[in-house]
């Protein structure tokens, strides 16, 4: 852009050249110019030539410098219009693709987002478990803490000397019958020493006003202790003994050798039995003994001397066979275990019985078998193979009836006498002091 003012220059010159001078004074009516700049004269065409070559080069100068900031602002101007053009055809761009910018960058947000939540979850799922571990911690240590008490208590007590806290009677003897020799009247626990005994050791004694002492070595009274056990269980004995005998125990195979052989005096079992209703019956039987473990603990006996409940121990004839008799008898039969199996059977008695006794095939007699609440048993309630399991004595009750209570305990057979009236197989009639 070329300013205008070039235009007059040519007219200013032939007025420059032409110009005079006249020194009027200026006022408003003489002067139609009215400038400080031409002083108090009024200028005349040569005045004018001469201001405006006086300030035409500024003038000249400001213009150009107008000429530049216009043409900047004219660039600037097309700038910002290409800037507007191109703002407004990408806003105006076209509706089918802007709209998939935005839902995509919404649902990458919300994947990003349900992602935070899921490891926010897995965080407090964390922390849950870590504090139920804390709480568990903080238990087990207070349950240590108080185990360390009570060590620490039975510690102590271990310092101190041993107490019986059960009462044991002070006289001894090889058997119960010796003690009761000795004047023992009272029954209770006892401890004893047979003659060919490496130590004492306790049993229950049974005494009666009559000087009689029965040393007991089987008690069955509420099916409290479990009789199937292992062949070293039955040779130590098991259970518990009491001072009024009101506890379920097996003596032991070795202890109850150690009693019937230790002399040529022959000793007497008798067999008590109580069934559900409360009737009671015995069955005695002479010259009975225990052999050593390595015959197998042998049981023996001399004859059935008598008794309500028969003689279970001779077998029974169960009609199934005619041999049922000779199969079930027990005088002779060695001790078998659910691990020792002595029986004569081809598979193992016991073992199917789950307890411990002196098995043929296998018996008439059990006084050890599974302890049947109410007494009447079924060959489903024995098991899946069905055999007559429970605590029977043949002679007595069926084979399907388990006995309430039972007790196995010897005497001298000298004394037998004495506790039936003075005949052998007679009443039983025991008073218990």
């Amino acid at each position: 852009m070329k300013p205008r003012f070039n235009i007059w220059l040519p007219l200013l010159s032939f007025l420059f050249s032409t110009c005079s001078t006249y020194d009027v004074p200026v006022t408003r009516d003489n002067c139609c110019i009215l400038d400080d700049r031409f002083g108090s004269f009024c200028p005349t065409t040569c005045g004018i030539a001469d201001f405006l070559n006086t300030y035409q080069p500024t003038v000249d100068r400001d213009l150009r410098i107008l000429e530049q900031i216009l043409e900047q602002i004219s660039n600037s101007s097309g700038l910002t219009d290409q800037l507007i053009a191109q703002i407004r055809q990408a806003h105006m761009g076209s509706p089918q693709t802007q709209p998939n910018v935005i839902p995509g960058y919404t649902q990458k947000s919300r994947e990003i987002i349900d992602e935070i939540i899921r490891y926010e979850n897995i965080v407090v799922a964390h922390e849950n478990t870590i504090q139920q571990l804390t709480d568990l911690l903080i238990l087990n240590n207070n349950n240590i803490q108080h185990l360390k008490q009570k060590t620490a208590q039975l510690e102590a007590q271990c310092q101190q000397p041993c107490k019986d806290t059960v009462q044991i009677q002070e006289l001894t003897g090889r058997d119960c019958q010796d003690i009761a020799n000795k004047g023992a009247r009272q029954s209770g626990l006892y401890f004893i020493k047979p003659l060919k005994a490496k130590e004492q050791f306790l049993v229950y004694c049974e005494m009666d006003t009559l000087g009689n002492g029965w040393t007991v070595f089987q008690r069955r009274l509420d099916g409290s202790e479990d009789f199937n056990k292992n062949w070293i269980q039955y040779k130590e004995g098991f259970g518990h003994l009491s001072p009024n005998d009101q506890t379920e125990f097996w003596l032991g195979n070795e202890k109850i050798h150690l009693i019937t052989t230790q002399s040529a005096i022959p000793y007497a079992l008798r067999i008590e039995l109580e069934d559900w209703s409360g009737q009671k019956s015995y069955a005695d039987y002479a010259h009975f003994k225990v052999g050593t473990e390595a015959d197998k603990y042998r049981l023996t006996y001399a004859f059935f001397s008598g008794g309500e409940a028969g003689d279970a121990f001779e077998g029974y004839d169960f009609g199934d066979d005619p041999s049922d008799k000779f199969f079930t008898s027990h005088n002779g039969m060695q001790f078998s275990t659910p691990d020792n199996d002595n029986d004569k059977f081809d598979g193992n008695c016991a073992e199917q019985d789950r307890s411990g006794w002196w098995m043929n095939r296998c018996h008439a007699a059990h006084l050890n078998g599974k302890y049947y609440q109410g007494g009447s048993y079924t060959e489903k309630d024995a098991g899946p193979n069905g055999y007559d399991n429970g605590i029977i004595w043949a002679t007595w009750r069926s084979r399907w009836y388990s006995m309430k209570k039972t007790s196995m305990k010897i005497i001298p057979f000298s004394r037998l006498s004495v506790v039936t009236g003075g005949q052998a197989g007679g009443v039983k009639e025991v008073g218990d002091a």
